[in-house]
């Protein structure tokens, strides 16, 4: 049986989520997942990582499509994280597409996930130093999943439900966008899909650089788009590479 849903209304014209370019915590996960290194890859705090060279690339590409964007179509208000890649990626869109009247703003419900003691971890080292933690953290699910002093997914959904209701009275008929993490573009996801809607299984993969779009239909908003990244595959002069510092 198929749980019904109750998609409250929206007075939203269209939402559109980014996760920010490609930063050098990222490259530093993949490649100690390439090579099952157990050590922490990542010094400092989550909240000041910084772009990559290729995330900076990618979100100049993302400035290119917000100038492809059709008349009438571009968002007039932005709304960014406070972490230094979100942040980062939206000054390389504004720069790149020349956006100079457009409102933005910062919110701290924005951030990424916190994942408390175990901060800039990746599951290789968390099973290397803690091997219990591991475990309870596969036994529950990713969803479900909060880690000491952090949070769950759970979490990061009510945050993310109260800012949204907060952006629907601030900015009725407004056409937004939010760049941020992927932990909040899969929140948004679930808030939007309504009371009632059943946590992912699984975490559905949201890629660098994304854009998933929501639009207004019959007053309510719609998934239309998710986790789109052809602005991506236009050719693009590429800046070298640089390690994580």
């Amino acid at each position: 049986m198929t749980s019904p849903r109750l998609v409250p209304p929206s007075s939203l014209s269209a939402v559109r989520a980014i996760r920010h370019g490609r930063s050098t915590a990222n490259l530093a996960f993949a490649e100690a997942e390439r090579t099952g290194a157990t050590g922490l890859p990542v010094s400092g705090v989550d909240r000041d990582v910084p772009l990559s060279r290729s995330g900076i690339d990618q979100a100049r590409a993302l400035g290119r499509w917000w100038s492809h964007l059709p008349p009438g179509h571009q968002p007039d208000l932005v709304v960014c994280s406070p972490y230094e890649r979100a942040m980062r990626t939206w000054q390389e869109m504004a720069r790149t597409a020349d956006v100079v009247d457009v409102e933005t703003v910062v919110d701290e419900r924005l951030r990424d996930r916190e994942m408390g003691v175990y901060e800039l971890y990746t599951p290789a080292a968390l099973r290397a130093r803690s091997p219990e933690e591991a475990d309870r953290r596969e036994r529950v699910g990713e969803w479900h999943y909060r880690p000491p002093g952090g949070e769950a997914m759970t979490d990061v959904a009510v945050r993310v439900g109260q800012f949204l209701t907060d952006l629907d009275r601030a900015a009725q008929g407004r056409s937004v966008l939010i760049v941020a993490h992927d932990a909040i573009v899969i929140a948004l996801r679930h808030v939007l899909g309504g009371i009632g809607a059943v946590a992912p299984g699984r975490l559905p993969p949201v890629p660098n650089a994304s854009v998933s779009t929501w639009e207004n239909r019959g007053g309510r908003l719609a998934l239309t788009s998710w986790g789109d990244t052809r602005h991506l595959t236009r050719p693009t002069t590429p800046t070298k590479e640089t390690p994580h510092r």
